[in-house]
């Protein structure tokens, strides 16, 4: 094996290093995947980067960049041994789209504000994308994303376009009106997970005009379920929950939220 050990390595030894362990005498493990076995770790790396900064954690945000990337070069190691492409590929195409959406930097656009950069980059990558009408722009929304961001994006793109509630009072309104078609449909038994998804995605549109982020939002009630859950766990005195009666479980929760 062609390989040097060393102190410290660059990007360009992770390349050498992942061309090894896809050869043929390489790691069996490695030589087996695909894009789709370890799609799901790209997304679990991705997240564990974003936890990191969460958390402010310099330390570990350089390690898990350092997964993130191995993913990148993991699937363009993929591609490159089919001939279609490879990571200096990836590298043209995101240096060329960085200077296309940037004309106020490698062109001769004026702007004031980044307001204005921001519409210059929606302009072009509709240009781009060869989006022509508003809904294409919201199809262009991955559809692999986590259903509340999905959700928000789609929201704020049909509003750019000027589909949009007056105030917080309309997307208020729009709540109770779903709300009351999942009672309905679950009342007749018909179609709830649909009634269901739509509350969701309408509790989504209130986010924007609280300027906060529906997917950050149920997070944290998330961590505020747990706390408050482990609060009831330590209060029922080592009592499993599952013996406990509905009217102890409310009456422990009350004092967990209190």
């Amino acid at each position: 094996m062609d390989f040097v050990q060393k102190e410290r390595y660059g990007f360009e030894d992770l390349l050498q290093i992942m061309k090894i362990l896809r050869a043929p005498d390489g790691c069996m493990w490695d030589r087996e995947q695909d894009h789709h076995s370890i799609r799901r770790n790209f997304i679990e790396e991705t997240y564990e980067a974003v936890e990191a900064i969460d958390n402010e954690d310099s330390e570990l945000l350089k390690e898990e960049l350092g997964d993130v990337l191995l993913q990148v070069v993991f699937h363009a190691e993929i591609e490159s041994e089919k001939g279609v492409f490879d990571i200096q590929d990836v590298a043209d195409g995101v240096c060329k789209k960085l200077i296309y959406r940037h004309p106020h930097i490698f062109g001769d656009t004026r702007v004031s504000s980044t307001g204005e950069i921001l519409d210059n980059w929606d302009n072009l990558k509709k240009t781009e994308k060869h989006q022509q009408s508003a809904a294409d722009t919201l199809d262009s929304v991955a559809r692999s994303l986590p259903g509340l961001i999905r959700a928000d994006k789609v929201l704020a793109k049909a509003a750019k376009a000027g589909f949009d509630w007056d105030s917080v009072d309309g997307a208020l309104a729009k709540v109770r009106e779903e709300l009351g078609e999942l009672e309905d449909a679950i009342r007749c038994q018909t179609n709830s997970v649909e009634e269901l998804g739509d509350l969701l995605f309408a509790a989504a549109g209130i986010a924007r005009f609280l300027n906060c982020d529906p997917e950050a939002a149920v997070g944290q009630s998330c961590e505020k379920f747990i706390t408050r859950f482990r609060r009831v766990e330590e209060s029922a005195a080592g009592r499993p929950l599952g013996e406990l009666t509905l009217d102890e479980l409310v009456a422990l929760w009350k004092k967990a939220k209190q």
